[in-house]
């Protein structure tokens, strides 16, 4: 029942905590005021997941009101789903995918449509119910707590080689001059660029000069250079895939580009429509699209580098290519169109994303300009960690954790699609054959709601509905990577539980 207004004992204080004053509350509804205000905080972003509230008693003596009250607002928001009890840890948010609630069912507050959004036919796409996260979503759902954290994208960093990487850090520091600890060449020691080239012609069939290689913190920041370099020539606008990256969305975004979606189908990129759209350049991933694992097909590829050759301008983010279990290789769209590609990769994917190493190639006439931008942003990258790579890679320590990655994601892979089978029959199963996550779809439902559900109950995976512009069957990205059989077992069957 609702507490009223009466529960106030003595004066009210009110708290430094989400600067709440019960003096506003309406009278005989100081329950309501007070769930009202928690759950805004919660979906402007104020109290992000992970977040933990202040215990019933202290809120309740910092405001003057009845413990009572507080005890019922935090738990018709722990039945909404916005907030969890952790025991000791006390009261945390673990709802930062759900936002205001008019009818009992989850909303995100959503900016305004990109410019230029259309489907597959040319409409204008509809989003004003899309459920968009905001730019601090993947920091606030890393540190939101979990039992079994199924976010997609991330390795098996239990499976970092440690002994390898401290062998090859000391053969590195042996020979290392005294020079050799002074400022670099912003484009990457030269011990790197020529390893990542012979990598790249063994793993992806591009045949690349390492002097024009450059070394970048990530395939973020080659993101970011690309978006700055075309803004100044100007590009305002990147078309992307759909579904597509959110994550790579955000980058463009943040540096000024629109991002007009472009439909993906169990075919890859629809370069058709891509070409109906005016875009001039295309940000994709053809040998393992994000997030539904598609490859793009033959006549599409065709049709991809036709457009190119016909002005077009490809981003491609070979993001996780060596990773793949019952397909055949897939060689990189760079080694057919050096000219027309911007190729950009890291070993983020295989070896720890907090290494921050990663390349680009980009066509001749941007080179230098790309150098340049790279030695105003940080004078080049850390030189110890590039050779230290460089040796991993030159002693063939790489290619042997790439060959111990594939067999234990096979069987990690394995387990969830067999979880996936016996716990959810229903759903669909998208790019098993590849990659370190899959992608599963519903004939229904909202699946914003699902996460933030499944993250109640200690699952962490994401939304499909975050990586698309344009409307899609619900869905759930799951990584399977970093996670044991048995943890990816009991995960899929909590998700089970509460969809």
């Amino acid at each position: 029942m609702n507490r009223s207004n009466s529960g106030i004992s003595g004066r009210s204080k009110g708290s430094d905590f989400l600067q709440l004053d019960p003096a506003e509350a309406p009278a005989g509804g100081l329950a309501d005021w007070l769930t009202d205000r928690l759950r805004t905080a919660i979906s402007m972003g104020h109290l992000p997941v992970g977040a933990r509230l202040p215990s019933t008693r202290t809120l309740a003596a910092d405001l003057g009101i009845s413990r009572g009250v507080v005890t019922e607002s935090y738990q018709r928001l722990t039945e909404d789903g916005h907030l969890a009890g952790r025991g000791r840890a006390g009261t945390i948010v673990v709802a930062v995918p759900l936002a205001n609630r008019t009818t009992g069912r989850s909303r995100l507050r959503t900016p305004p449509r990109p410019p230029g959004a259309t489907d597959a036919a040319g409409r204008t796409a509809d989003t004003s119910c899309r459920s968009v996260p905001d730019l601090d979503i993947f920091d606030n759902l890393r540190s939101a707590p979990a039992r079994i954290d199924l976010t997609p994208g991330v390795p098996d960093l239990a499976a970092f080689p440690r002994t390898a990487w401290l062998r090859a850090e000391r053969a590195v520091l042996t020979d290392l001059e005294a020079a050799e600890f002074g400022y670099g060449d912003p484009a990457g020691t030269p011990a790197l660029r020529r390893a990542v080239a012979g990598w790249l012609a063994q793993y992806r069939g591009i045949a690349a000069d390492p002097e024009d290689l450059i070394i970048v913190a990530g395939v973020a920041q080659a993101i970011a250079m690309v978006a700055q370099l075309l803004g100044r020539h100007g590009v305002d606008e990147i078309a992307v895939e759909d579904p597509g990256s959110l994550g790579s969305r955000q980058h463009l975004q943040g540096w000024g580009m629109r991002t007009p979606p472009i439909p993906v189908d169990e075919r890859g990129l629809q370069v058709d429509v891509l070409r109906k759209s005016g875009a001039s350049v295309v940000m994709a991933t053809p040998a393992h699209h994000f997030p539904t694992g598609t490859v793009l097909d033959g006549e599409r590829r065709r049709e991809l580098v036709q457009w190119a050759t016909d002005g077009g301008l490809v981003i491609e983010d070979d993001y996780d290519a060596e990773h793949r279990y019952d397909r055949p290789p897939v060689p990189a769209l760079r080694a057919m169109l050096p000219d027309q590609v911007i190729y950009v990769g890291s070993v983020s994917k295989l070896l720890a994303p907090a290494l921050r190493i990663g390349w680009m190639l980009a066509p001749p006439q941007y080179k230098d300009e790309l150098i340049g931008r790279k030695r105003l942003a940080d004078l080049g990258n850390a030189a110890l960690p590039q050779l230290t790579l460089a040796q991993l890679m030159e002693s063939g320590e790489l290619e042997r954790q790439l060959r111990f990655l594939r067999r234990r994601h096979r069987t990690r892979r394995d387990a969830m699609v067999t979880a996936i089978r016996n716990h959810l029959p229903t759903a669909t199963i998208h790019g098993a054959a590849a990659g370190l996550h899959l992608t599963i779809t519903f004939d229904e439902g909202d699946d914003t709601t699902l996460a933030a559900a499944a993250l109640q109950q200690g699952v962490k995976c994401h939304p499909l509905s975050w990586h698309c512009q344009l409307p899609h069957a619900p869905g759930l990205v799951l990584g399977y990577a970093a996670r044991t059989p048995t943890e990816i077992t009991e995960a899929i069957a909590t998700i089970a539980k509460v969809c």
